[in-house]
């Protein structure tokens, strides 16, 4: 009867792991990816610290909604995955969870962030719609559009224009503008982690950025970073009296052309690893953005 009583426990706990590998949970470059560019623009729209409910809000909202979209990935991509190394031991991909019970967790942690946006205001809420659509968008344009690390881009900076929205209510120019500027920042790091499965991609017809730039995704990569970074500093020109976000800037800088140097030979190991570090230069813009205002 003990036994019997000490199953359900690990069982428990055995599935809560898995929910756990399906959501990335040990993996948090991928939010943190989300997450600095959303909340510089939070201090942007606020011209400072904008006050911890909404810091919560954003922060939460960016991990649950990155776990969302986690689990509708690896249910659109399961009979991919299990071609490609890097992502044949997947939960779903693997049969572990079944495709009803990752679109359920997706679901729950899609309505959850909902719930944090309904604490703003009109204008937020109206554009978590539009958001959602585009994240719905993207597992899907693997399959039929040559570049879609750019439908990632839109849809990995649309905090941006949420953030505005839920500081000033509205969504101006140079939201749009720090939204373009960051898809090109999402361009140069997802061409990086196309290029660890470009292999296996090609063996198995998918399209990404690494193949459609062939031999020409590391010069195109270090072009992304250019024109991020400088889209930012043209937009961003009221920070331009302060000397931390020209540090910034520079120090974002030479972490891309690390990251160039990493990418060179194209290995696996060293693109996966500039993937991976990104999530410092975008932390470097934000508190160049924090320190400036």
């Amino acid at each position: 009867m003990a036994a019997e009583h000490s199953r359900v426990p690990l069982a428990t706990y055995s599935r809560w792991q898995l929910y756990l590998q399906l959501i990335r949970w040990d993996r948090p470059a991928g939010w943190l990816l989300l997450l600095w560019p959303t909340l510089s623009a939070l201090w942007l729209a606020a011209g400072g610290f904008p006050g911890w409910h909404l810091l919560a809000v954003f922060v939460l909202g960016t991990i649950l909604m990155r776990s969302a979209g986690c689990c509708l990935n690896d249910v659109a991509d399961r009979d991919f995955d299990r071609h490609v190394k890097r992502t044949a031991e997947r939960p779903v991909t693997r049969g572990a969870v079944s495709v009803k019970e990752a679109l359920a967790v997706g679901a729950v942690l899609a309505l959850a962030a909902f719930g944090l946006v309904l604490t703003t205001n009109s204008a937020t809420i109206a554009w978590s719609f539009a958001a959602l659509g585009v994240a719905l968008m993207y597992p899907y344009a693997k399959r039929h559009v040559a570049m879609p690390q750019a439908v990632l881009g839109v849809a990995f900076s649309f905090g941006i224009p949420m953030a505005y929205a839920a500081v000033q209510g509205r969504v101006p120019l140079e939201a749009w503008l720090l939204l373009l500027g960051n898809l090109f920042w999402v361009l140069a790091y997802d061409t990086e982690y196309a290029m660890v499965d470009r292999d296996d991609d090609l063996r198995i017809g998918m399209k990404t950025s690494a193949i459609t730039l062939g031999r020409w995704d590391v010069a195109a990569i270090m072009g992304f970073y250019a024109a991020y970074l400088g889209s930012w500093a043209w937009v961003l020109q009221g920070l331009g009296h302060s000397r931390w976000w020209w540090l910034a800037l520079a120090a974002a800088a030479v972490q891309a052309l690390w990251h160039g140097w990493l990418i060179r030979s194209r290995e696996r190991g060293d693109c996966f690893k500039a993937f991976r570090l990104n999530h410092w230069l975008g932390m470097t813009v934000f508190l160049g953005v924090v320190l400036s205002l």
